[in-house]
Order: C-alpha cells, then sequence, then structure tokens
C-alpha cells in the first residue's frame, strides 16, 4: 500500500485551484510562442491564492513549485483540449511521488486549444499524487553518451532519455469537466473535501531493468526482470470540493489505457 505519512498541504492547493475554475479565474497567454508556463504561471497564482510560500528555481527545475513550510512539491503538465490529453512527454524525469524528500504532486489542465484569445479558462483539472503515476522512488536518471561512432570513429553519441506516461485523464473516469483530487488512500483529509472514488494501482509482474539498441536495425530491445512487488496494490482516493461537482471516479480498465497510449516513437 502506498504510504505517506508527512503532513500535506494538497488540499490547500486544490481548494484553491477549484475556486478558481469556479470563479473563474483566466489563464493568460504571455505570448504566442508561449506554449506552456501560461499554464504554470495560472498555478502559481493558486499557491499564492492559498497562502502556500513556494520556491520555483527555474522553468527547467523538478518540481516547478517546491513550498517552503510543507516537504512537498507541485509539477505542471498543461494540456491543450482537445487534443493529445491521455499521456505526456517527461523530457529526462521519470514521473514518481518523492523527489528529494519530498511529495509530489501533479497537477494536470486541460484548456481550450482552438482559441486565439490570450485569456482562456482552465475546462477541467486533476490535482494527482505522484504515486499515481509510478510509485518507484529507488531509480535515479542519468545521461549517458560514449564516443567512437561514425566512420571516423569521433562521433558522440548521447543517450538522452524520454519517458512517456499516462496521465490522470487515461488511468481513470469521471475527471472530464470536473476539478479532482487524488490523493494517497490513507491521507485524512479535512472536510473541505468529499470522497467520490476509491482507486488501486497494480504492481506488474515484470519491471524493465535494462535495453539495448541495435545500430545496424535500430532495433530497440527491453532487458526484463521479475517485479519484486509484483501484484502489490497501491490505493488512492478520488476527492472533489465538498458540494462541487457530479458522478464518481474509477479506474479506466486496462485495454482502455493502452488503446490511448502511443505505441512507440515514430520520428
Amino acid at each position: 500500500m502506498t504510504t505517506t505519512s508527512s503532513p500535506t498541504a494538497c488540499v490547500d492547493a486544490f481548494v484553491a485551484c477549484c475556486l478558481a475554475v469556479l470563479r473563474p479565474a483566466l489563464i493568460k497567454r504571455v505570448s504566442r510562442s508561449d506554449k506552456e508556463f501560461h499554464f504554470q504561471n495560472w498555478v502559481g497564482d493558486r499557491l499564492d491564492d492559498a497562502g502556500l510560500v513556494h520556491d520555483s528555481a527555474g522553468r527547467n527545475s523538478y518540481p516547478d513549485f517546491t513550498l517552503v513550510h510543507y516537504p512537498e512539491g507541485y509539477e505542471v503538465k498543461g494540456l491543450a483540449w482537445p487534443g493529445r490529453e491521455a499521456s505526456y512527454d517527461s523530457n529526462s524525469r521519470v514521473p514518481t511521488g518523492m523527489h528529494n524528500g519530498r511529495s509530489i504532486y501533479y497537477i494536470f489542465g486541460r484548456y481550450p486549444a482552438a482559441t486565439d484569445d490570450s485569456e482562456y479558462p482552465v475546462v477541467d483539472l486533476v490535482v494527482c499524487h505522484g504515486n499515481f503515476l509510478n510509485a518507484d522512488h529507488s531509480y535515479v536518471h542519468k545521461n549517458k553518451s560514449f564516443r567512437g561512432f561514425g566512420s571516423y570513429g569521433d562521433l558522440l553519441v548521447r543517450d538522452r532519455k524520454m519517458y512517456v506516461a499516462p496521465t490522470p485523464f487515461a488511468l481513470v473516469t469521471g475527471t472530464t469537466r470536473q476539478v479532482t483530487l487524488i490523493a494517497p488512500g490513507d491521507l485524512d483529509l479535512d472536510g473541505r473535501v468529499e470522497q467520490v472514488g476509491e482507486l488501486a494501482r497494480v504492481e506488474a509482474d515484470n519491471i524493465v531493468v535494462g535495453y539495448t539498441f541495435d545500430l545496424r536495425d535500430n532495433q530497440l530491445t527491453p532487458e526484463l526482470a521479475p517485479n519484486p512487488s509484483a501484484g502489490q496494490q497501491h490505493r488512492f482516493s478520488a476527492y472533489r470540493l465538498k458540494g462541487v461537482g457530479s458522478g464518481t471516479v474509477n479506474m479506466t480498465n486496462d485495454l482502455q489505457v493502452d488503446e490511448q497510449l502511443p505505441d512507440g516513437d515514430d520520428e
């Protein structure tokens, strides 16, 4: 079972996001070239609304926001809707629920894709503990390289991994046009929120421990090993602001998730 015993400000952050969606507080596009940070700025304003003092180390930092008075961080993912919403690219960063001793929450927000307006609303939003995406905290990403490629033996090959992870919009049902919090099932949250679903993710039978790439035929081959935690359930609860929203939140079946996720890199 997933456990988090540290104090949390996730309800404060979630309530501030929910109230802002209801008002509504609009996302403000800084420029036409701004493809990502408009929603990140919106989330930063919500943390300010909640009185949560936070640091932002920079646009390429992880997580995007770290709280000062809580061992907690928030990573922000904005998704144009309709559009790609079942998965997202994570450059050199595996999703996780713990980083540098802090619990990590992800904030996924969908906003209108086909708009020329400089201000637009959040369509729906999920605040999700990182363990719901990946419960392994042990893996440390590192970029590696070697020299010796090419006819003269002086080209450098860099192994710079990108990870593609499913979003909560693919993993669960009942989030469309709603504002939802997904938190570890053992957390005792306050009365501002009400539970609307019990969720569980089950660890796979095998885990990837390595891979090889054959430069002659461009074949990428994963190396699998038995998962010592195979079958372990990680339990979570879904919440909404009390009296706001409708319906329940349930897990999507594995087949439906697989159908939504990309098969591989087609570059």
